[in-house]
């Protein structure tokens, strides 16, 4: 018994590592992109920046989605657990290593970046706080129907999965960036909060995503039929029995 506990203990701790990985690749990448168009004064343009954060996820995905199922986002991990696809040991886990990652990715573009040139990529809203919430919980709840679509119905595997996952963070980044700056992701947003200190209408990328992401995944329950079967991995499943 003692040696199971321990080997679920080593595996989860493997896959918060993955977590902490994705989410310093998607602060460093995508609040770099924001930090280099700033310095650059709009070399990149709010299309290339969407195309950094797309492109991010995308590559976590595939480097790192067969290890912990590549959520690299609080309001993904309450989801999962909320639809009862991830045990809450896991959920604990992945959340506190998901603000690790973002926090030393901050902590890391503060060092190369003197003078903290457009806050470190901290989301602020060009548009009054009621509004952007709004925006923010649409978003995240697209993206997670998106998300639990190609990672709990047997029916969506594969490459695609990550393609459609990327395309649809770039999408929401296209046309909600110049709004809110397209968060629908707590670590994102927190990590350069706190190092550069800008916290005006923080309450937005809190509230949008963990509202508006489970929304989208009960709206996908809703929808996905019968045929569809959850794939919960062999650990998470083990976890569940001892939770």
């Amino acid at each position: 018994m003692k040696g199971r506990l321990a080997s679920e203990r080593s595996d989860l701790a493997r896959r918060a590592g993955a977590e902490a990985l994705g989410a310093f690749a998607l602060v460093f990448a995508g609040c770099g992109a924001i930090v280099t168009d700033a310095h650059t004064h709009g070399a990149l343009g709010a299309v290339g920046v969407s195309l950094v954060f797309g492109l991010v996820i995308l590559a976590g995905i595939a480097a790192l989605g067969h290890v912990s199922g590549a959520h690299f986002n609080p309001a993904v991990t309450l989801s999962f657990l909320l639809t009862r696809h991830l045990p809450r040991r896991d959920a604990l886990a992945y959340v506190a290593a998901q603000l690790i990652g973002a926090v030393l990715a901050a902590l890391l573009l503060w060092a190369i970046w003197p003078g903290q040139p457009a806050d470190l990529g901290a989301t602020v809203p060009s548009i009054a706080a009621g509004r952007a919430f709004v925006v923010e919980a649409v978003m995240s709840g697209l993206l997670m129907l998106v998300i639990l679509s190609v990672a709990t119905d047997t029916r969506a595997v594969g490459a695609p999965a990550a393609l459609a996952i990327g395309a649809t963070i770039a999408l929401d980044a296209l046309f909600g960036g110049p709004l809110t700056g397209a968060s629908m992701n707590p670590a994102r947003s927190f990590a350069p909060a706190l190092v550069s200190g800008q916290w005006h209408d923080f309450w937005v990328y809190l509230a949008g995503p963990f509202i508006g992401a489970p929304l989208g995944a009960l709206a996908y329950q809703l929808v996905r039929g019968e045929a569809a079967a959850p794939a919960i991995p062999p650990a998470a499943v083990e976890l569940e029995e001892v939770v």
